[in-house]
């Protein structure tokens, strides 16, 4: 089992009168910390959290999504969706069918292969979390998450009055 090392930061920790920064590199610490384990786990089970990411959301859709609504969904472009499907495909994760109502377009599904491998590393990826925030406690975990939905409404509000700025 590997020692626990602190995450490192860009300031002492310290809130100090610049305390919105400090809270997003705490934020942003914190986050990019759970993504490079997370991604490290998923590199030993031969899996990367972008492909990752397209079985979940063909997980939530059994029928199949044309390749233009999972591009959306995942908010990437249609090119690095078509690349990352070809190699689920290549895997037999997924399949590719025409859409029955516009042959030039195609739908992507879960094989069942696909949606075993999802599950299992979704078991994974859901103790993987637990794991590592542990350290909270469930108050504080409820805690954060609420203050994280107040910020998230924060910066929505912030990001609609800049675009009317403009």
């Amino acid at each position: 089992m590997r020692q626990a090392s602190p995450i490192r930061e860009k300031h002492d920790g310290a809130l100090g009168d610049r305390s919105s920064v400090r809270v997003w590199l705490r934020l942003l610490s914190c986050t990019l910390a759970i993504e490079k384990e997370v991604q490290r786990r998923f590199a030993d089970r031969d899996m990367t959290l972008p492909r990752f990411d397209i079985l979940a959301a063909l997980d939530r859709k059994p029928e199949g999504l044309p390749m233009g609504a999972l591009s959306r969904a995942l908010l990437v472009s249609n090119g690095n969706v078509t690349q990352l499907v070809q190699k689920l495909v290549r895997d037999g994760l997924v399949e590719i069918s025409p859409l029955p109502s516009d042959r030039r377009s195609s739908i992507v599904r879960l094989t069942g292969k696909g949606q075993q491998r999802f599950h299992a590393l979704a078991h994974n990826h859901h103790d993987w979390i637990d794991e590592m925030l542990a350290g909270l406690d469930y108050t504080q975990r409820e805690r954060l998450y609420v203050a994280l939905g107040v910020l998230k409404m924060s910066i929505a509000r912030a990001t609609r009055s800049e675009g009317a700025a403009k």
